[in-house]
């Protein structure tokens, strides 16, 4: 399993229980769609920073790095690669 299919397992178990990982497109919009909204979108910040063990500062929680499974995962990617969670 994927880092993004964790991602799209996480985002069907809170949001969306009547999908499956396979049927969750990695470019599903989640913000357009209703899927996440402001208090869904702090859950998800919250789950990230325990699950990939991450400081994820306010100013990167923009729509733009919430908006999909695969912009989560991007993100990821990006935040991880920086030294000490620094941006």
């Amino acid at each position: 399993m994927t880092r993004t299919d964790d991602i799209k397992k996480y985002l069907i178990e809170q949001f969306l229980l009547d999908t499956t990982v396979e049927d969750l497109a990695d470019d599903y919009d989640l913000l357009a769609n209703g899927v996440v909204d402001s208090l869904g979108l702090l859950t998800l910040v919250s789950w990230l920073e325990s699950e990939y063990r991450l400081d994820i500062d306010a100013l990167d929680i923009a729509p733009e790095n919430f908006r999909t499974a695969a912009a989560i995962n991007a993100f990821l990617e990006q935040a991880q690669a920086v030294p000490d969670g620094t941006r």
